[in-house]
């Protein structure tokens, strides 16, 4: 578990956790409204080098970034990340009109926020992240 007391030890926790990737590619990060998701997810992708500019994928569904360098972790190098935001899908039918099987197993990484709208479409080896906002204000990871 990770926990973040205030937003100044985010890029700590964020390289915390990219230490932790190894293999792992499709990480669905749970959390209500306001938890901390997208943040958290901009910081992971900054602590792997992704230089463009992060933002909330809601309308978009997905926007893709690229690391620059490419990091190795596990045993393979990766160049691409897909951030997802399922907040606004109505139903299953739009997702797989995106291709998401496409983004999945393409070997890069895939940050997914509001999971629990496409869980059934989910890969079997996906990593579950909780983001949870504590009652002094500090934020746990759990994954």
């Amino acid at each position: 578990m990770i926990r973040i007391e205030n937003i100044s030890e985010i890029d700590k926790a964020a390289r915390e956790f990219v230490e932790n990737i190894g293999s792992r590619r499709v990480f669905a990060f749970y959390g209500k409204m306001g938890a901390g998701k997208t943040t958290f997810i901009k910081a992971v992708c900054e602590a792997l080098g992704v230089e463009d500019v992060i933002t909330s994928p809601t309308f978009a569904i997905v926007n893709e970034y690229e690391i620059s360098p490419e990091v190795t972790l596990g045993n393979d190098t990766v160049s691409t990340v897909y951030h997802f935001d399922f907040y606004r899908i109505k139903k299953l039918e739009e997702v797989y009109d995106m291709g998401y099987e496409d983004y999945l197993y393409s070997g890069g990484l895939c940050f997914m926020e509001w999971p629990e709208l496409v869980e059934e479409l989910l890969p079997d080896n996906t990593v579950r992240v909780t983001i949870e906002e504590q009652p002094d204000g500090s934020r746990t990871i759990a994954f």
